[in-house]
Order: C-alpha cells, then sequence, then structure tokens
C-alpha cells in the first residue's frame, strides 16, 4: 500500500490529517526542526501524537533537517534518544551528522530529507546501505527520472505532490539569510522571493511591473496514477504552516483519488479533484519538474497569486444524537438563513440550511460574527468531532 503523508504543525492540525485520511504525519519538534515558525511540538506533545496515531495504525515522523551549525549541536543526541522513547516512527534528517548519530544512538528509523538533494539511484543506494531506510527524492525530478531511480534501488521513495515550491535547488537558499539574517536552512525562511523587486540594468529600471522569483506550488493530481505504478512508497503534502481547512481538503482530496485509482486501476476525469481541491486556500499551481523541466507557466515572476477562501466558518466539538443539536466552534461570519454543509472526515459532503443557532449560554443569534465563538445548532444528520461546517 503507497502511503498517503501529510503536513501538521499542531497537535489539532495532527487529528485532522489523520482523521481525513493520510496513512502518516510528519511534525517538526522544538529543536533541529526546518519550520522555526510554526506552533512545532514538545516531546509531551510528540509523545500524545504518536499515542492518537498508533491507536489508529498510523505514524508520526518527526523533522530533524536543519543544516546544523556548530552551536546546533547542543543536546542532539539526547533529544533523538527522547524521540526514541515517544515511539516516534522515524526521523528525517539533512545532515549526515544528524543521521549518523541517530544510527549511531538510538534504533530509529532514518529518512533522508529532500535538502540532501538525491537525484540518482546511486545516491539513494549510498544512504540505503549507510542505513537510511527511505530517502525523499529532490523535487527536482520527473516522473520517468523517478520511476528509473525506483527500479534501481531497494530503498523507500518519498516523493513531493503538493505544496509550496522553493525557487532555489532541493531548497538549499541563501536568500532569506542575506536579506533578513533568517537562514532558511536553519528554519527562519523569510520567503524573500517572493517579495516584489525592480529590475536595473546600469541604473536604470527596465520595467514598471515588479518581478518576483517565486515559483507556482505543486499540485500532482495527473501524476499519481504514474507514481503509484511506478512504486514509490511515500506521497508527501506540504505544509505544516497551513490551516486545518487546507489540510482537510487537500489531504481527503489525495485520499479519495488514491483509493478511487487503487480500486478501478484508472481515473476518467480529474475535475472533481481539482474542484475539490479549489476549496483550499491555495496560491496557483502547476506540476512543479514532474512533466519535465518548468517554463514560464510554472512561475510567478510579476504577481503573487494567494487564493484565500472563508468556505470553512465551523469546527464541529460534538453532536447530541437525542436532541439533534451539534456544537460548533466558529471560524469564518457566517448567517442564519445561509446554505451550508458538513465535511465530514470521510470525504462525505452533506449539505443544511441554518434554521436556528444559540451561543453557549442560549442566546439566539442571527450572526456568528466572532472567530473561535462556541456556537448550538440544528443539524439534520449525525456528523462528529472535528467535521467541517463549510459555505456552499
Amino acid at each position: 500500500m503507497i502511503e498517503l503523508l501529510a503536513p501538521a504543525g499542531d497537535l489539532e492540525k495532527l487529528k485532522i490529517a489523520l482523521l481525513y485520511g493520510a496513512d502518516a504525519v510528519f511534525i517538526g519538534g522544538q529543536n533541529f526542526s526546518l519550520r522555526a515558525r510554526a506552533s512545532n511540538f514538545t516531546l509531551d506533545d510528540i509523545l500524545e501524537a504518536t499515542t492518537f496515531a498508533h491507536a489508529r495504525g498510523k505514524k508520526v515522523y518527526v523533522t530533524t533537517n536543519i543544516i546544523p551549525h556548530h552551536e546546533d549541536m547542543e543536546g542532539l543526541i539526547e533529544y533523538l534518544q527522547h524521540l526514541e522513547k515517544a515511539n516516534v516512527d522515524a526521523i528525517i534528517s539533512a545532515s549526515p551528522f544528524i543521521v549518523d548519530m541517530a544510527l549511531k544512538h538510538t534504533n530509529l528509523e532514518v529518512h533522508l530529507s529532500t535538502q540532501q538533494s538525491a537525484t540518482n539511484a546511486n545516491t539513494v543506494n549510498f544512504w540505503y546501505n549507510h542505513g537510511v531506510k527511505r530517502v525523499v527524492l529532490a523535487r527536482e525530478l520527473d516522473k520517468h527520472q523517478i520511476r528509473n531511480v525506483i527500479d534501481h534501488t531497494e530503498a523507500d521513495i518519498e516523493v513531493f505532490i503538493h505544496g509550496g515550491m522553493c525557487m532555489s535547488f532541493s531548497g538549499r537558499c541563501s536568500l532569506s539569510n542575506n536579506m533578513t539574517d533568517r537562514d532558511a536552512n536553519r528554519g527562519g525562511c523569510a520567503h524573500s522571493c517572493r517579495w516584489n523587486y525592480e529590475l536595473n540594468v546600469a541604473g536604470q529600471k527596465l520595467s514598471d511591473q515588479p518581478f518576483s522569483m517565486s515559483s507556482k506550488d505543486l499540485e500532482a493530481l495527473e501524476q499519481i496514477p504514474h507514481l503509484i505504478d511506478s512504486g514509490v512508497s511515500s506521497l508527501k503534502i506540504e505544509g505544516r504552516m497551513k490551516s486545518l481547512h487546507y489540510i482537510a481538503t487537500v489531504v481527503s482530496t489525495y485520499r479519495r483519488l488514491i483509493d478511487d485509482y487503487q480500486r478501478d486501476g484508472v481515473i476518467q476525469d480529474f475535475m472533481p479533484y481539482m474542484k475539490e481541491l479549489e476549496k483550499a486556500e491555495n496560491r496557483l499551481a502547476s506540476h512543479g519538474y514532474l512533466e519535465g523541466t518548468p517554463g514560464v507557466e510554472q512561475q510567478l515572476y510579476n504577481m503573487r497569486s494567494e487564493r484565500p477562501t472563508q468556505l470553512f466558518v465551523g469546527l464541529v466539538l460534538g453532536y447530541d444524537e437525542k436532541t439533534g443539536v451539534a456544537t460548533i466552534e466558529q471560524r469564518n461570519h457566517f448567517t442564519v438563513g445561509e446554505e451550508v454543509e458538513i465535511f465530514h472526515p470521510s470525504g462525505l459532503v452533506e449539505p443544511f440550511k441554518v434554521l436556528e443557532m444559540t451561543d453557549h449560554d442560549g442566546q439566539v443569534l442571527d450572526v456568528a460574527r466572532h472567530p473561535k465563538q462556541i456556537i448550538k445548532m440544528h443539524v439534520p444528520f449525525k456528523v462528529e468531532p472535528y467535521a467541517m461546517l463549510r459555505k456552499r
């Protein structure tokens, strides 16, 4: 079975990712991780995460993927041993030293990060023979090159299928460090490539149109069948900084696509999956390198493309089957009389109309306008915790 691997920036997002169809999640601890601005997990959080995941037959991987400087090494071995005690299923590392310390001082399974730029089977086999079980390939390979690597190695292969794409080779960027003193390879990327710049030659501005160096996000829906047939072990979604609704929508969509293809052996129409992904807040997307060297159409040279949505209006906290009343934590503005839908963790979507609602104290509301407000409303069918209320 191929693994669907999802990001999780905190415990709530981890639970959402697993409930909505991920087979495994990758998370960052408070040390040695490349997402310094994510909420990140304490050691107690990591133990809670593995307990929750393992009870459902799923896995948790912890990123230890910084490119460390000498001063970053303090406490490394102790931290790795704590991860082992917390029963994490693997760590994801880029530094050869961190890999060696994990293999020498723990029984942790080690996965090689995409930051190591593995682009060929010889490199993959070097790390596999060194003790690394899985290699996350560089994002600069097309789908045929990925298949060729898999045909010539015994290592498990992980491939990115969705999310942000670094404009620099395998994330090895110094732009943020030089411009803001925030080191991208130690967790501090300022996304300087997405800023607007002027193009000048000999002091003369070439154009009034601002220029950026950012790439479109990756969306590999149409490449999933080829990757499955190629023997990829894990399909990876990027986005530990993303919202609950984004994670639920993206994970659920790829889960359905993977299951449909494995059941039917063919996908006749990708449009329903594409339409579902559009419900998440996304930047413009492309296939990245998967169909060959990207052209101009895969870049965002002169525009930003964030497409926020306000479809996600509430998170279900509980449901009373006797009264049919759901307890919901409000996330975006909605009103009595609106057509909404419940997006279930199973992927099922059921519509209904908001006829009435009250606050936690029983006061009647015409509108839900306060983020995180606890609201009660009648829902004409059973809902479960972590289902989502969306506008239609």
